[in-house]
């Protein structure tokens, strides 16, 4: 069989029942599933997708809970505590994931929350975090393509907009006239890459390309619509804020999407405000 991989999920089967658990079958002998976070109906012989970590006394263990970020994930988390060691942040399992002090950028304060990746130590196997990231981000080989739909997460401002992280591996620039909402360092974003250019450099933007995204927004248009009696009070003249604020996308994006429902006859234009063709 496979061997397990230590911070991701995995999928085992259920070789033997204890009085505190299950013992899922690793191929030598075997990792508890602690009776509290076995199914109810969980029997021998049967498959459950598990996460698998080390416990506290350095045994793998296997749980059913969710953990907020797997290994090789970048994800913010809050620090629980702080040791001469290093910090403890809430991973969202019984045990907190560890940031050495050496893998800190200028110290952790608990209570705060950092971007930080997950990754195998070395020394132990255990599953520990890293603030500094940097050096694990690369655009020398890329994964990704122009509107290839990708997985966002804010870095750091700059003079241009926004670095943002590509997909956990590559970064690229979010322009600052590309950005129609509030942007949280270390929050994630859904986007598509707009442009590669021939040094590898990457520029994001938010939501969907072309007319993928139209489609998408025609609907929520169309929805809101019926629920203000077939009005609105928005047109090409409105200021792009209060279409972000209402609409959540993009004057670009609105005129874009009103003008294709404006040919479809599904709406028309006043002095004032889009408005609902009934029966269209």
């Amino acid at each position: 069989m496979e061997p397990v991989a230590v911070g991701q999920y995995n999928t085992l089967k259920v070789s033997r029942k204890v009085d505190f658990g299950f013992y899922l079958d690793d191929g030598e002998e075997g990792i508890l599933l602690p009776k509290r976070f076995a199914p109810r109906s969980l029997r021998m012989g049967d498959e459950l997708k598990v996460f698998v970590y080390h416990d506290s006394d350095n045994r793998l263990i296997a749980t059913t809970q969710t953990p907020k970020a797997v290994v090789g994930d970048i994800v913010k988390m809050k620090v629980v505590s702080v040791t001469g060691l290093g910090a403890f942040l809430d991973w969202g399992l019984m045990k907190d994931l560890f940031v050495p002090k050496s893998k800190q950028l200028g110290g952790m304060r608990e209570g705060a929350e950092y971007l930080v990746k997950l990754y195998i130590d070395e020394m132990t196997g255990r599953v520990a975090a890293t603030e500094k990231i940097e050096s694990l981000l690369s655009n020398d080989e890329l994964t990704v393509k122009e509107k290839d739909l990708v997985d966002l997460i804010a870095y750091r401002q700059s003079e241009l907009g926004y670095i943002m992280i590509i997909n956990n591996r590559h970064t690229g620039i979010l322009h600052s006239n590309e950005v129609y909402t509030n942007i949280q360092i270390g929050n994630k974003y859904s986007g598509f890459i707009k442009t590669i250019r021939p040094d590898n450099k990457i520029d994001v933007v938010l939501g969907k390309p072309g007319y993928q995204k139209v489609e998408d927004e025609a609907g929520k248009i169309l929805r809101l619509l019926t629920e203000h009696d077939g009005y609105l009070p928005y047109n090409d003249k409105s200021d792009p804020k209060e279409i972000y604020d209402f609409f959540g996308m993009s004057k670009k994006t609105f005129k874009m999407t009103t003008g294709a429902l404006y040919k479809q006859q599904k709406i028309s234009f006043g002095k004032t405000g889009i408005q609902l063709i009934i029966n269209s």
